[in-house]
């Protein structure tokens, strides 16, 4: 196996220097077949739907224990309810998975939060 992502020269299995990049065969490893490659997500995300309402945002805490909601109280107001069977009342707000990770592991500062209006 070759593992070499920061070097220009590596040794691959048959312990000959090779370089990274080249055309030349890689050894094969037991038991291991080619895997397809995985797709790209050609759909959208919802922060570029255009039927969304910025409602507020996310930000890591200064200690970076917690992280911070700020939401905006006059455009909380205008989003859309729902009521569950129980009575109670909820407003439904959307935060993009990949975003709060970076949020959370330090890649990223902020993102926001939205409403998807129906």
């Amino acid at each position: 196996m070759v593992l070499c992502e920061k070097f220009t020269w590596c040794f691959d299995q048959t312990v000959k220097i090779v370089a990274v990049g080249t055309t030349q065969r890689k050894p094969k490893v037991p038991g291991v077949e080619k895997m397809p490659k995985a797709e790209k997500n050609t759909e959208p995300e919802y922060e570029q739907n255009t039927n969304s309402t910025l409602v507020g945002f996310v930000r890591k805490s200064n200690a970076g224990r917690a992280v911070k909601l700020s939401i905006n109280t006059s455009s909380f107001q205008d989003c859309a309810t729902y009521v569950t069977s129980d009575g109670q009342t909820y407003v439904q707000l959307v935060v993009s998975l990949n975003a709060l990770a970076g949020i959370i592991d330090g890649s990223r500062a902020v993102t926001s939060i939205n409403h998807l209006n129906d």
